[in-house]
């Protein structure tokens, strides 16, 4: 998707950018500011995705992922005319 590299490296780009306009803010603080940033992230999103994981799984079976999700889900082929099911 692109998540990190939009979010993140442009997210820290703009944190490090600032004290180039504003000789009052310290680089220093910045650097900190991403560690700080980088941690709750990743502990919030570890956090996430264990919950997802205890209460709802992380993947589909086997047997739904071999038919298609579409096909579990909705009922029917989202692109019939790619299968070999005619």
């Amino acid at each position: 998707m692109g998540a990190i590299s939009v979010h993140g490296t442009v997210g820290i780009w703009g944190l490090l950018a600032v004290p180039l306009t504003n000789s009052d803010i310290n680089l220093s603080a910045q650097l900190i500011g991403i560690g700080v940033i980088f941690a709750f992230v990743f502990l919030a999103s570890l956090l996430t995705w264990g919950v997802i994981r205890t209460l709802a799984g992380l993947r589909v079976s086997e047997d739904d992922e071999y038919r298609g999700v579409d096909v579990s889900e909705c009922g029917l082929e989202a692109y019939p005319e790619f299968t070999g099911n005619r």
